[in-house]
This record gives C-alpha cells, sequence and structure tokens, in this order.
C-alpha cells in the first residue's frame, strides 16, 4: 500500500470532510415549491424558471459556504499536525494572567476555536473599565469550545455556557479545567438548542444576565432565524441586558444578518478588525 504523505493526507481530509458537509446540506430542510398541476400558458412557464433560478442560486450559495467553512476548519485541523488515526487538538492561549488550554474536536464546527472567539476574548481582557464583569452575571450562546466562557469566568464573572447537546461534554471538560481554583465563580453549563423552549428552560422571570455573548455563532446554517430571537428572548426591553457579539464576515449572509441584528436592537461597533476580519458590537434592546 502506497504511503500517505503529509500532502496526500490533506487532501484526502479536504475531500472527506467536503463529502461530510454535501451530506449534512442533503439531510438539512429544504424549501420546495409544491409540485401540483402547471397552469398552462407562457407566463407560468416564465415564473416556474425564474423561481427555479432563484431556488437553485441560493443552493448553490449554500453550497460555496459550506465548502468555505470546511476548508477554514480543515486548516485550523492542519495546524495540529494531523494524521489519519488523529481526531483532537489543543490550543493554548494566555488572557487575565493565565495560561488556557483547550481541547478541540474535529466531531463538529461547535469542538473549534473560531476567530471571533479569541477577538472577544482580546477585547475583554483589554478593555475591563468599559466592559466589566466583575461579579456580572454572563449568558453564552453557542458557547463552543469554552475559551469565552473561561475567560470571562477568570475576568471575575458568574457565566453560563450553553450549546447544543452533542457539544457540552467537550465544554464543560474544558471549563472545568481552566477555571477550578482560578475563578471567583464555577461556571455552569446548560443545553440550548437556539428559538426552542426558551420560554420554559430561561424564564425571564427566574433568568437574568447583565452581559449575553456571542461568538462566531453566525455562517451559512439554518438557524439564523431562531438565533436572532433567542438574542431579543435574553436582551428584552427594560432588562438592561448588554449583548456582546463578535464574529468573523465570511457571507453575504453574514452581511444580511448583521443588517436584521441592527434593526433588532440598539447596536454600537466597538471593533472592527481587518486583518482578522471580526466585527465586535455591543447591543441593547430597542
Amino acid at each position: 500500500m502506497k504511503p500517505l504523505y503529509k500532502h496526500d493526507r490533506r487532501e484526502r481530509e479536504r475531500e472527506e470532510m467536503t463529502s461530510q458537509c454535501l451530506l449534512l446540506m442533503e439531510k438539512s430542510p429544504k424549501v420546495e415549491r409544491a409540485v401540483g398541476q402547471k397552469n398552462p400558458g407562457k407566463q407560468t412557464e416564465a415564473n416556474d424558471k425564474i423561481h427555479d433560478g432563484k431556488l437553485q442560486a441560493k443552493q448553490d450559495e449554500a453550497l460555496t459556504d459550506q465548502k468555505a467553512m470546511a476548508g477554514e476548519a480543515l486548516d485550523r485541523r492542519n495546524i495540529w499536525e494531523p494524521s489519519v488515526y488523529y481526531a483532537l487538538g489543543k490550543e493554548s492561549f494566555h488572557f487575565a494572567g493565565h495560561d488556557i488550554s483547550i481541547r478541540e474536536s474535529m466531531d463538529t464546527f461547535g469542538a473549534l476555536i473560531w476567530p471571533g472567539a479569541v477577538a472577544l476574548c482580546q477585547f475583554l481582557e483589554n478593555n475591563r473599565q468599559q466592559v466589566n464583569l466583575m461579579d456580572k452575571a454572563v449568558l453564552e450562546i453557542g458557547a463552543g469550545t469554552g475559551l469565552l466562557s473561561i475567560v470571562a469566568s477568570l475576568l471575575g464573572a458568574w457565566v453560563t455556557a450553553t450549546d447544543l447537546p452533542d457539544i457540552l461534554p467537550n465544554l464543560t471538560f474544558n471549563l472545568l479545567r481552566n477555571t477550578k481554583g482560578r475563578s471567583r465563580y464555577t461556571p455552569q453549563v446548560r443545553p440550548l438548542a437556539w428559538g426552542r423552549d426558551l420560554g420554559r428552560d430561561f424564564p425571564c422571570s427566574l433568568y437574568r444576565y447583565d452581559y449575553v455573548l456571542a461568538a462566531d455563532v453566525v455562517y451559512h446554517h439554518e438557524c439564523l432565524e431562531e438565533l436572532l430571537d433567542t438574542m431579543r428572548h435574553f436582551c428584552r426591553p427594560g432588562s438592561r441586558t448588554a449583548l456582546l457579539w463578535a464574529n468573523k464576515v465570511r457571507f453575504q449572509s453574514d452581511l444580511r444578518f448583521a443588517e436584521r441584528f441592527r434593526g433588532s436592537f440598539n447596536a454600537t461597533l466597538l471593533a472592527e478588525l481587518p486583518q482578522q476580519e471580526v466585527i465586535i458590537y455591543q447591543a441593547t434592546a430597542k
């Protein structure tokens, strides 16, 4: 058998990840027009062609964006010098006076560290007077590996980190590993699916947060509307909750979401990092 050299392994891994993204897209809900008896006439045929063209353009955009995310994720993996047997990696950081070690996984995009999280960690560390987290109640949505929640904990916040159930084991591992004996409060971990059972699981009468953190939660996925609903739920009028959202701008869908975000909240651009292509907003409810 021909040995797999480093270049060959990366090419094979890129192909495998692209195939996985395509498979996920096939399983995702799709918007399809109802198939019925067509009315005769050139106008109906023309309308069908326009509709089909728009649908195809939307699917092409989604496919291109998914491939871009797969490539970015693979680039993250290449930093670890991967092999065909290697599925986990570690990243090291230094924030708030502490060395932080993060375990990553290639099982899901949520188990990787993305640029928005690092940028927001740097901003919080360097702007403690502007955003003072000491003794504040902080919620992170889409916490992923937990880096941002760890840094918020080390800066004195009482943190609740949330994500989908399959993300929580690695998230919990990283949080406990890096905050035990270091943080003022023990961070909590809870499952949260955007837009689902928010009133039941996080009733506003019981759960009030000073800050909601979100980093690189916006890319081309099927839950952008649910994400916006979740942000609105935790940042209600009169709540005085501030939302800090950092994101790398990758796709047109990111820009469309940012426009809707600014329309839903009183948003201020805190930082714009051209080199990392990251924007950081602070927002409150209108």
